[in-house]
Order: structure tokens, then sequence, then C-alpha cells
């Protein structure tokens, strides 16, 4: 049917969204949140922020469901809003503030600092590292352009603008950024060689050695890559982000499983080696 243009208006302002949306619903959260389903009928909805709703963990998740310092909702807003805790060396209050990959968050007053990377299977998990190491994160650069006024910059993957980058630096390569200061330190170029973390798609959480890419003219570029256990696989290079030159000089500590993939025969025989070491 046709419509007129004051119809066509009307219809406009009643299928138009009224703003934001401030509500999730439990079952259209992320699966990796490891949300159970009963518990209620809607899920902490991150608020803006450095990283995209479907690839962060809110901050009530990573205190109540991975630390388990608090019971409830309204624990977790007690001890933020004592401003308990510190993300990239700033104090955050908000309860639903994304935090995501490279993130580090600390905890004075336990004395304790985790940074956000994923295990094997995808997930974010809990992984404790040393003072030493909370001063500094890894971020992947996503655009470098020259702004205003000449100004040569460079923005990363949690939303940092940094001015005046060294030259060489270019998208995709790796910088070191030291988190009191804000500036870069050091950076690592993306090339073949270099160890790599997947950070998207079916191999998400694996690590290996960037041992191929394949240039594609008009799509997406393939690399491939082999990880400590020798298994080969080939992912977007979109997935992949650059966390040291080689096997041995990786920038940052790993989490259990040091990036590598286990099958379920693999998984089933390693658990029932530990179930027999406990019991002896």
């Amino acid at each position: 049917c046709f419509l007129g243009p004051r119809a066509l208006k009307n219809l406009k302002q009643i299928i138009m969204a009224r703003g934001p949306k401030k509500h999730l619903k439990r079952l259209a959260a992320p699966r990796h949140w490891m949300l159970d389903k009963l518990t209620g009928r809607y899920a902490p909805r991150p608020s803006t922020g450095p990283h995209k709703l479907r690839e962060c963990l809110p901050l009530v998740i990573f205190l109540r469901n991975r630390l388990k310092y608090a019971l409830t909702y309204h624990e977790v807003k007690m001890i933020l809003k004592q401003r308990q805790v510190y993300v990239d060396g700033k104090v955050r209050t908000d309860m639903c503030y994304p935090t995501g990959l490279m993130d580090v968050i600390s905890i004075p007053k336990t004395n304790e600092n985790f940074r956000m990377l994923f295990d094997t299977k995808g997930r974010y998990t809990v992984h404790k590292i040393s003072d030493d190491e909370s001063a500094f994160k890894l971020c992947k650069v996503k655009q470098a352009a020259v702004g205003t006024n000449a100004v040569p910059y460079i923005v990363t993957h949690d939303g940092r603008t940094i001015r005046y980058p060294d030259p060489h630096v270019k998208v995709n390569d790796t910088v070191k950024v030291d988190l009191d200061s804000g500036r870069m330190t050091e950076f690592l170029k993306f090339d073949v060689g270099v160890m790599v973390l997947c950070t998207g798609g079916r191999n998400m959480g694996r690590v290996g050695t960037l041992v191929h890419r394949d240039r594609a003219d008009g799509a997406s570029d393939v690399v491939h890559v082999k990880d400590a256990a020798g298994h080969q696989f080939a992912t977007l290079l979109s997935n992949v982000f650059a966390i040291g030159k080689d096997k041995k000089n990786i920038m940052i500590s790993l989490p259990k499983g040091k990036g590598v993939r286990l099958s379920i025969a693999e998984e089933r025989d390693r658990r029932l080696a530990e179930k027999a070491k406990a019991s002896a």
C-alpha cells in the first residue's frame, strides 16, 4: 500500500528509537560471561567505554562471579564506591564499566593485580600478574593517520589516541604503553615470526608463531599460526594480536595452558592424571 508523506512521517516517529538502550536481557548476554539462566531476568549492561559490549566483561561480573569478592550486585557497588578498584591505573566506580583485552585491574587493599586475557576456550580468565607487569599494557594499533596541524597519531584497540608516535609504527603493530604516563615506551612490528594471540574467531585464546600471511586484494588477509604443540591453524588478520618477538621474548605472562588448546581426550587425560596425583 502507498503511504503519503504525512503518514510516512508519523510511522517513522512510531518506529524510531527513543535514546540508547539501558537494559540487557540475561539470555541475550554474551556466552563468555557464563551467566546462569535462572538467577534473574536481566544481566548488567556494559556502559559505553573503550571496549565493545560483546567483547568486554563488566566490573560487576569480574568482582562477583569471577573473584567471588561479593555475593550481590549491591555489595559490588559498596566496594566500587569506596574507590577500591583501579582499571589501567585509574579509579573506576561504575559497576558496568567495560573491561577488555589487556586491561590491568588492580585492587591495592588486597595487593592484587590482574590482566584481562582469554583462556584457550575464548573466555576471560582471572590471570594474576606481578606489580612490575601491572605498570604497562599492550595495545594493538588500529589506525595511523595525520591529524590537524600535521600532527601524526595512532589509535589503539582500547580507544587511546597517542600523538607523535614512532614513525615506524604502522597498523597491526603492537605498542607497549606505560599506564602512569600514558606514553608509548616500546613497539613491536607485526611480521612473520612474531608470537601472536588470537582475539577472535573459533581459535580465540590460542597463542602461537605467525608462520605465513596470505595477502588478498579486495578481501581480508589470512594468517597461519603454529602453536607450541605443533598444531597449525588459520584465521583472519584482524583476529590476531602480536605479543612478542619470539617464543622466548613474550612481553606479557600467559594464563594457565599458555595458549595451547587441548583436545577433549587430552583434557580428560590431564584431569585423570591430576586426580591420581592428588589422591596419591
